[in-house]
């Protein structure tokens, strides 16, 4: 009966869980979707097979992914590619993980900020961390996607907002062991090894730490600004595994 019970009870939370956080839901699915019906997912027969799979998938990342060199020259498609960006995965990996710390982080600090400025607040703060690499790369006709930049400005506001919530992480160097820290320990620690690899970064294709940075700093500055003179909410404790997306 107890374990009925408590079965019970943690289905009602997972319930109302998902209830208060529609936004970060919807982004879920909506990423999701988007996904599956494109190119990069290989699921859409439309599309082809082998080259003329690669071909569209190219055309596709250019036509809603950010291009540096394109986006300042003021041509009106450019300018909404940040948007339009962060809707779109260059694999199953990269929108499976980004999904993940979404999942993880994005509820809890929707239903702390509201939806209607959750939902701003994730759509500027993931512009405007695209915008902050392209500009540091301004010539690179590298295209860049994904919503790394929206989900690292939720972790830098999570870590603000619920700085005793204890994350559970996996760390590769020490065999994947689940182990339990404080957010303030760990999503500065996250924050500090994208800084370092931002450093060590190429401006060839690969990963672009230097938009989770700049969207981390947006997202606790952010937070700090617009919640700091309200208390602090300790929470119930959260899950995530410790690893770098793309954006």
């Amino acid at each position: 009966m107890i374990g009925e019970f408590e079965n019970w009870r943690t289905a009602v939370r997972r319930s109302v869980r998902a209830q208060s956080a529609p936004v970060t839901y919807g982004l879920i699915a909506v990423c999701c979707l988007l996904f599956v019906i494109g190119p990069a997912s290989g699921l859409n027969p439309g599309y082809g097979t082998g080259d003329a799979l690669l071909a569209a998938q190219r055309a596709y990342f250019r036509r809603w992914g950010v291009v540096p060199a394109d986006l300042f020259t003021g041509a009106p498609r450019a300018t909404l590619t940040p948007a339009t960006a962060l809707f779109v995965h260059g694999s199953w990996v990269h929108l499976l993980g980004n999904m993940l710390f979404l999942y993880v982080f994005g509820a809890m600090t929707e239903e702390r900020l509201g939806h209607l400025e959750f939902a701003l607040f994730y759509l500027g703060c993931g512009c405007l961390a695209l915008l902050g690499y392209a500009a540091a790369n301004a010539g690179s006709q590298q295209t860049l996607v994904g919503a790394s930049g929206a989900i690292s400005a939720i972790l830098g506001a999570f870590l603000y907002l619920f700085p005793g919530a204890r994350v559970t992480s996996l760390f590769p160097f020490l065999f994947f062991l689940p182990l339990r820290f404080p957010a303030w320990l760990t999503l500065p620690f996250w924050a500090s090894l994208q800084w370092v690899a931002a450093g060590r970064a190429s401006s060839g294709p690969g990963v672009a730490y230097l938009a989770h940075v700049v969207g981390f700093g947006l997202g606790f500055v952010y937070a700090w600004v617009r919640h700091r003179r309200t208390t602090r909410v300790r929470s119930a404790p959260a899950t995530a595994t410790e690893g770098e997306n793309q954006p």
